[in-house]
């Protein structure tokens, strides 16, 4: 049945040929709305008026020379692995297949199913040197996620109330996630360090337009799993569930303002609290944890700038986590068979960086009438999942880094593109500076007429 299911995805997308899931994210002004969608749409329901069926989707394809060890341990003994050879990787990071609907009267379904790192898959095989025994080996260590699912009504273009499986409005990434939306062959690496990328929770959201130039998001939902956070990647893993289900002892909220006064010019901030100590499926009541919240407050400034055949953007998220202490040794103490990590965490976590491109074709008249785009672009970004250790906590300085990334975008249409880049990725002495050079294909896209 499994693989039947699969078949008819693949079917599928033949059909779509090069679709949109950021469309539908552009038709439900959630992610990169402009200044001029705003202006030219009276109501949010133009928007959809397409047509009631929606199929769209986007991914990418990826390879990686990386010129470091590949060795887990090269942060715990750098100076034993500083020599090793280099390595390389192909991966399918992200492909995803959107299904909307309009149902009438203001009311519609959005869906997404993303295959992340190729899916998962298995297959029975009979092994000649275990006396021919059947075993189910797994042949791919990939996900299958239904990353959105939400049901819509638009009561006018101010108010719309959004209910289900819904992306988190926090920081630049989580809303341009798309591979045509950023410049770099992965995700932008700080946000996806340190937060979930993209982040996506069951809850209720309201948001909608005042005036020609404001959006605002405003969000109810689950809070994190403390017991999930960890040194490497702060708050990331809290948002995922190790069971069948999302617990939800605590309830957290986000929100987003975006403006658009300035012609090809957003600007945003966002922001999330919520308490995650004891939102696990076993939690701890015992009296000396009684004060205990784990209140994780995040505030983020982002921008975008898409004029002049330049296109720049930037971000700056700071992080904080209460009880960090605390809930670092809690963790430390839980069982070997815990899904936690059992690691320390920070009290703080930074990430900021800033990147920008020119579209070198749009000199070339030939290339403007074929609608070509290349762009050139560098990127400078830092983070730190450690930023600020309470005292008794280590600060691991691996956890921290800069990263300045050179490259280029060919963009043959607007729905596909070719990417490559070199990035110098620079860790403090004695770890090893992490360097790579990738290449990348893409597409994001709609099929509608």
């Amino acid at each position: 049945m499994k693989q039947i299911i699969i078949r008819s995805l693949l079917c599928l997308s033949t059909f779509i040929g090069f679709c949109w899931d950021g469309q539908a994210q552009v038709r439900d002004n959630k992610d990169q709305t402009t200044k001029a969608d705003i202006e030219n749409e009276p109501n949010t329901s133009k928007l959809l008026s397409i047509s009631r069926l929606t199929l769209g989707g986007y991914g990418e394809a990826v390879a990686s020379r990386n010129f470091y060890s590949s060795n887990p341990f090269r942060y715990m003994y750098p100076d034993s692995y500083k020599d090793d050879p280099d390595h390389g990787r192909v991966d399918l990071p992200h492909v995803v297949f959107f299904i909307g609907y309009e149902f009438g009267n203001g009311w519609r379904m959005n869906s997404e199913i993303e295959f992340e790192h190729g899916g998962t898959e298995s297959a029975m095989e009979v092994e000649a040197d275990e006396g021919g025994e059947y075993e189910m080996e797994v042949e791919r260590g990939g996900e299958v996620a239904l990353e959105q699912f939400w049901i819509e009504k638009t009561f006018n273009r101010a108010i719309n109330l959004r209910m289900g499986h819904i992306i988190v409005p926090v920081g630049l990434t989580n809303g341009n996630h798309l591979p045509t939306q950023f410049f770099t062959v992965y995700r932008p690496e700080g946000e996806n360090t340190i937060m979930p990328c993209t982040w996506h929770e069951t809850g209720i959201s309201l948001w909608g337009h005042l005036g020609k130039h404001w959006r605002y998001e405003a969000m109810l939902l689950p809070g994190l799993d403390s017991e999930l956070f960890n040194n490497q990647n702060w708050i990331k893993g809290g948002s995922a569930s190790p069971f069948e289900f999302k617990i939800a002892n605590t309830y957290a909220g986000a929100f987003r303002i975006d403006n658009y006064s300035v012609k090809g010019l957003r600007l945003g901030v966002s922001g999330y609290y919520g308490h995650s100590f004891r939102n696990s499926l076993m939690p701890s009541y015992a009296d000396k944890y009684k004060e205990v919240k784990g209140a994780v407050t995040i505030g983020s400034f982002d921008f975008e700038y898409n004029a002049h055949n330049w296109i720049a953007r930037g971000y700056f998220d700071y992080g904080h986590l209460s009880d960090a202490k605390t809930i670092s040794i809690f963790n430390r103490g839980l069982a070997n068979a815990s899904p936690s990590p059992r690691t320390y965490v920070a009290s703080g976590a930074l990430c900021y960086g800033t990147e920008a491109g020119y579209d070198v074709f749009s000199q070339f008249q030939k290339f403007k009438e074929k609608d070509q785009k290349l762009y050139l672009f560098a990127r400078y970004e830092y983070y730190n999942s450690m930023y600020k250790a309470t005292e008794g906590i280590e600060n691991q300085d691996w956890c921290q880094r800069q990263i300045l990334t050179g490259g280029i975008n060919y963009f043959p249409t607007d729905e596909i593109v070719i990417k490559a880049q070199y990035s110098a990725g620079m860790l403090k002495s004695p770890f090893e500076d992490e360097n790579s050079f990738s290449l990348g294909i893409a597409y994001s896209g709609f099929f509608t007429k």
